[in-house]
C-alpha cells in the first residue's frame, strides 16, 4: 500500500499546476516641451572697414559656436513642435541670419527638419520644423548648430554704430 501513495504522489508531483496573478503597474509620461541655447554666452559679430576707396566694408564670419538643444514628448495624436527665432531690434541696412544645421550628436526620436537659411526680423520665423517625441543630447555638438551671420541689405541704408546688442529670442511651440 505505501508503495501506490509514493507512486500516486510521484504522479501527481509531475504535473505543473499552474497559477497567476496581475498587478496594475500605472505608468506617467508626461508631455514635456524644453528648449536651451548651448554653450551660453555672448559672441560678437563685427564688419570691418575697409583699407581702399571704393571697396565694400568686409562681413564678419559667421558664428557656429551655438547649438539648440530640445526634449520633447507630445500627446497621444498631438501636434509636431517647431522652433521660432526672431530678433528685438533691426539694423538698418543690415541682415541678421540664422541657419540651423541638420540634428547630430547623441539624441534620438523625430528629431526637426531645418527650414534652411533665415533672415531674421522683430516677427518670429520658423527655423526648425517637425520635432516629435525626441531629444537631442546635452550641450554642443548635440542637436542642430546654428549658424549665425550678417550681410549688407543695403548701403544706401548703413550708418555707423558701436556694441548695438541685438538679442535673439528662440521659442520652441507647437
Amino acid at each position: 500500500m505505501k508503495l501506490k501513495e509514493h507512486i500516486i504522489y510521484l504522479i501527481f508531483s509531475l504535473i505543473p499546476i499552474a497559477m497567476s496573478s496581475q498587478t496594475t503597474v500605472p505608468i506617467t509620461l508626461p508631455v514635456v516641451t524644453l528648449m536651451d541655447i548651448e554653450p551660453a554666452g555672448n559672441f560678437t559679430l563685427n564688419f570691418t572697414a575697409p583699407t581702399e576707396a571704393g571697396q565694400a566694408v568686409t562681413v564678419p564670419a559667421a558664428n557656429t559656436t551655438k547649438w539648440i538643444n530640445y526634449t520633447s514628448a507630445i500627446a497621444s495624436g498631438g501636434l509636431t513642435r517647431r522652433i521660432t527665432a526672431s530678433i528685438n531690434t533691426l539694423i538698418a541696412g543690415v541682415n541678421i541670419r540664422v541657419q540651423a544645421a541638420a540634428a547630430s550628436g547623441a539624441g534620438g526620436g523625430t528629431l526637426g527638419t531645418s527650414s534652411g537659411l533665415v533672415t531674421l526680423s522683430t516677427t518670429a520665423t520658423t527655423i526648425i520644423t517637425g520635432i516629435g517625441g525626441a531629444f537631442t543630447g546635452n550641450g554642443a555638438n548635440n542637436g542642430h548648430m546654428l549658424t549665425i551671420s550678417l550681410s549688407v541689405s543695403s548701403y544706401a541704408n548703413l550708418s555707423a554704430r558701436t556694441n548695438t546688442p541685438v538679442i535673439i529670442t528662440y521659442t520652441i511651440t507647437e
